[in-house]
């Protein structure tokens, strides 16, 4: 099988030319939204199902979205942008002597499939001989954390100046409970360059959808039984 050839953003016809161009000669060309989603319905449709969790379920969901709106595909490549044909993730994990390690996870529509693929990458990445894993230069990446200890209302990534980084980034925090809604607050930080706040508003609503009815993203799986295997 012969690989797929490269995409190309054609930037002489694209209506946004002029604001890249603008932002992409800034120092530090990011912005960044941290909001909260409703984990709630989520939640209740896990309660039945033991051994199930959200964790993965969040990743899974970011990246259809992502997959599903071509600027979070766009990749700055020399002078040009790329459309990367399918956004993975780079989760990162902590292993048990506290230190950082990076999982590559591979999207597949199938959830099943994501979770059991997911798991054996964490698995690997929590092995005390693996290295670090860093996975930064990979274009077709989206990076990922999680700080279940902190319920942030800001959040920065750290970032290495100098060279054009336009992986986008997410952050998931602590879920915190009101007795009607369980909130979880999470970070999108992308390159100006690529995207507005109109494409990042898109993606937010498309996670509050996703999240208000999950068995409709559900649906979207093969199996029924696709929490199960969950973190």
């Amino acid at each position: 099988m012969t690989a797929a050839p490269l995409e190309w953003l054609d930037l002489a016809a694209w209506p946004r030319r002029g604001t890249f161009d603008f932002f992409r000669r800034f120092d530090k060309p990011y912005f960044s939204v941290c909001t909260r989603l409703d984990v709630a319905p989520l939640r209740r449709r896990l309660r039945d199902r033991p051994g199930a969790g959200i964790n993965l379920a969040m990743h899974h969901v970011a990246l259809r979205l992502a997959n599903e709106q071509r600027p979070f595909r766009y990749r700055l490549d020399g002078e040009g942008v790329r459309v990367v044909p399918v956004v993975h993730g780079s989760m990162a994990v902590l292993r048990d002597d506290e230190s950082l390690a990076f999982a590559r996870i591979g999207y597949q529509r199938d959830f099943t499939a994501f979770v059991r693929d997911a798991r054996q990458s964490i698995d690997e990445a929590r092995a005390p001989e693996r290295v670090l894993g860093l996975l930064d230069q990979d274009h077709d990446l989206m990076h990922f954390t999680t700080l279940p200890w902190v319920a942030f209302t800001s959040f920065e990534h750290a970032r290495n100046w100098g060279r054009d980084d336009s992986v986008p980034k997410i952050a998931f925090g602590r879920i915190t409970d009101d007795g009607v809604h369980q909130w979880l607050p999470i970070s999108v930080e992308v390159h100006h360059g690529l995207m507005d706040g109109l494409h990042v508003g898109r993606y937010v609503q498309g996670f509050e959808a996703a999240l208000a009815e999950p068995d409709a993203w559900l649906a979207l799986a093969s199996v029924e039984s696709v929490f199960y295997a969950a973190l």
